[in-house]
């Protein structure tokens, strides 16, 4: 299966279990491989026969800037939902960032990592 990546994702949210995250949100990282086979697209050079990563990026920030969830475990969940319904991606594997979460200790980041596919 061939890879189309998307890497730095960034959008505002609102998603959190403390209502500060809630109240003032903060920036959201998203990472995304997208698994499909690309043959189709490179032997007409059709667009139509792959994926638009520009609309799936967009999407992608629509559900991260959307309804507010507790866990970014359920913000990766419906990213890779969005993904898989595009036609011909038949994996994806999505990481989410979260720099600015509420941690008590120095750190550099926090990560929920998942791979979907059809079924």
């Amino acid at each position: 299966m061939d890879r189309v990546a998307l890497r730095g994702l960034k959008a505002r949210g609102y998603h959190g279990v403390f209502p500060k995250e809630r109240e003032e949100g903060q920036v959201f990282i998203v990472d995304l491989v997208l698994g499909l086979d690309t043959r189709p697209a490179a032997a007409d050079d059709d667009l139509a026969k792959t994926v638009h990563y520009g609309i799936v990026a967009e999407e992608v920030v629509a559900v991260v800037e959307g309804e507010p969830v507790d866990l970014i475990e359920t913000l990766a969940e419906r990213i890779a939902g969005t993904c898989l319904k595009h036609d011909g991606v038949q994996e994806v594997e999505v990481c989410v960032h979260k720099p600015d979460a509420p941690i008590t200790v120095p750190f550099d980041d926090v990560t929920v990592t998942i791979t979907r596919s059809r079924v």
